[in-house]
């Protein structure tokens, strides 16, 4: 078996929470005995609509005629022939994951077995899943969390669908509504604090103590703020910090870890063995977060979480894009002993999302049933294919 060629494939800009840029671009890989398989990029959220997919197509390029069942061979290739790869970062990790990806798709596919078994066999029959970005409202629409009150409200609306866990980001909305409006590095002012913990403690209030509750920061405080914070956050008894800070500068994370006794948490920017590495060295991470589609696909995917049980870190993958990226996921955590939590984002339950593919995984009662069908067991439907923007390299 070849490999004949690649679609690149930008997905209709549809299933998004509202101001949020959303490209989901997904590679396909064909063989010349008609078997393909699919890989998403991730970076569907955020600004790297044009780089993701012209990255996409110069891997492509390398992969043409390739035997498609040397998943190592080829990721290596791409690493190290590539000259960028060896350097990492989002986008060309992005690239490498997608196409690693759809490798292990294609060969579920053709041996007709899911992913999980070629990676080793179930570890978990079900996983435990959390309600993701719940300061968007929790369902097929999204709207602004602002008082207090939206955010006890959204926390039962989780519960009421059988979630024992749901992540927040206390501090992204301001009392007007408004993404990103605040400012959070520094030392935080006493309203702005008082907010953030009146709303977490709404949500405490109403889950009651058998919620666990992630406090998400998307790197938007520093340091000094994110130690401020989660000091009066504690009482709270939250799941985990994450991205309290970026994530370029490990040595930071060490110190908000002795700083603080709520686990750490990071990873949906962090690439590759190579970037874990310190962190683990370190035990700055109680949790880490590799996304599937930026930290090197399912191959580097599986090394970073063995690698990470060897310190005892717990695994949460990050999942925010089309129900590819959901099945994906599903794959791996099925097998990993250092699993804690499946992420259930805002996106996944919108329903223009979940029409660009044949598959509707959700879960029931908070829990995943593992999807055994080959492959990763996922297909754009008639409507994703009709509707994307599609450039094949040959």
């Amino acid at each position: 078996m070849k490999i004949t060629s690649v679609d690149v494939i930008r997905m209709k800009a549809y299933g998004a929470v509202e101001g949020t840029p959303w490209n989901p671009t997904v590679v396909r890989v064909n063989t010349d005995e008609g078997l393909f398989g699919l890989g998403e990029i991730g970076l569907a959220y955020g600004t790297a609509k044009e780089a993701q997919f012209g990255m996409a197509k110069d891997f492509a390029e390398l992969i043409i005629g390739e035997d498609p069942f040397r998943i190592e061979a080829i990721w290596e290739k791409l690493f190290r022939q590539t000259f960028w790869g060896m350097g990492g970062g989002g986008v060309v990790f992005g690239a490498m994951s997608a196409i690693d990806n759809a490798l292990w798709d294609l060969k579920g596919k053709t041996l007709g077995v899911p992913v999980y078994e070629l990676l080793g066999g179930k570890t978990n029959e079900k996983l435990r899943t959390y309600a993701s970005q719940v300061q968007f409202d929790w369902g097929p629409a999204t709207r602004p969390m602002v008082t207090p009150e939206d955010y006890a409200e959204v926390t039962l609306k989780a519960k009421a669908d059988g979630y024992s866990c749901v992540k927040v980001d206390p501090i992204g909305f301001n009392l007007e509504g408004e993404w990103t409006a605040w400012s959070n590095f520094g030392l935080l002012e006493h309203d702005q604090l008082s907010v953030a913990v009146e709303r977490v403690r709404a949500m405490r209030e109403a889950g009651g103590a058998g919620m666990d509750i992630i406090i998400e920061l998307h790197a938007m405080t520093d340091k000094k703020s994110a130690i401020q914070l989660g000091r009066e956050l504690e009482q709270f008894r939250c799941f985990y910090y994450e991205e309290p800070t970026t994530p370029l500068n490990p040595t930071l994370f060490r110190e908000l870890a002795d700083s603080l006794k709520i686990p750490m948490a990071s990873g949906e920017r962090i690439y590759g063995r190579w970037g874990y590495r310190q962190f683990f060295e370190d035990g700055s991470l109680q949790i880490i977060q590799p996304d599937l589609g930026n930290c090197g696909g399912l191959s580097e995917g599986k090394k970073i979480c063995d690698m990470g049980n060897t310190y005892d870190v717990g695994v949460q993958m990050h999942v925010c894009g089309s129900p590819i990226a959901t099945a994906t996921a599903l794959q791996l955590e099925a097998v990993i002993p250092n699993f804690v939590i499946h992420e259930h984002h805002a996106v996944a339950l919108m329903p223009a999302n979940i029409a660009g593919c044949v598959n509707d995984y959700q879960p029931k009662d908070g829990y995943f049933s593992i999807p055994d069908k080959p492959g990763i067991g996922q297909d754009l439907s008639e409507q994703g294919y009709a509707e994307a923007y599609i450039e094949t390299v040959k």
